[in-house]
């Protein structure tokens, strides 16, 4: 997918027995040039909700795409924000809890998620749009292969952070993706990392996934349980 000039959220939610009141905001990637929407989306929000967590993918501008003058800090952080402070407007309707809203991005996506963490805010208590007075943070952040991962340097009270990665992924990925795990040990952000050995680049949730990296999604939810967001 590509081509977007209007960001869209797409609102996916658990049956009500089952809800947990977690929310993740689901960020694919594609190089910020187009949108993975099936491995990386449409699969991760079908798992997500199937388990009770609700789920809400982001089809974010593209800044990378040909003649795009679109930046990833700026127009697509915006539309990262802006879907976190949607999704807490609606947290009632919705049947989330609004301190139990999380991010999960892959590859560029995992980049924007990182962003999104880093650059959260509180709102504008006296903004006219409702949907501008809720804050930006997510409770959690989790990175799968992110891109950019150089950049990603957490500050002290980032919220805490799943990272996971394929070995044979490219080295500015799979090498640094330890420097980022130690970056958030040493801020003294909770953070678990899980790097898989003969996985590469862009595994999300396919039906051809086998271990180790097929089991990433139960490990994720086993850190959501463990760090109290599945109540």
């Amino acid at each position: 997918m590509s081509n977007i000039h209007l960001p869209e959220l797409l609102v996916f939610l658990p049956e009500n027995d089952r809800a947990t009141g977690a929310g993740v905001l689901v960020i694919p990637g594609g190089g910020h040039r187009e949108l993975w929407m099936d491995h990386e989306g449409y699969n991760v929000a079908r798992w997500l909700t199937s388990r009770g967590i609700a789920a809400f993918i982001l089809k974010y501008r593209l800044a990378r795409e040909e003649g795009s003058a679109y930046r990833v800090e700026v127009e697509s952080l915006q539309d990262a924000q802006r879907a976190l402070r949607l999704v807490k407007s609606h947290s009632s309707a919705w049947q989330v809890d609004p301190a139990r809203v999380g991010v999960i991005g892959f590859s560029a996506g995992g980049e924007l998620a990182a962003l999104v963490a880093a650059h959260r805010d509180a709102g504008r208590p006296g903004a006219s749009d409702p949907v501008e007075r809720e804050n930006s943070r997510p409770a959690f952040q989790a990175l799968l292969y992110p891109g950019n991962a150089t950049a990603i340097v957490p500050a002290a009270k980032a919220p805490p952070a799943f990272l996971a990665c394929g070995s044979d992924d490219r080295p500015d990925i799979a090498d640094e993706i330890a420097n980022v795990y130690l970056r958030f040990k040493h801020a003294q952000v909770p953070v678990e990392l899980h790097l898989y050995a003969g996985v590469g680049h862009g595994f999300g949730i396919r039906a051809s996934n086998h271990s180790p990296s097929a089991d990433w999604p139960e490990q994720f939810r086993g850190w959501l349980g463990g760090s109290g967001f599945l109540k």
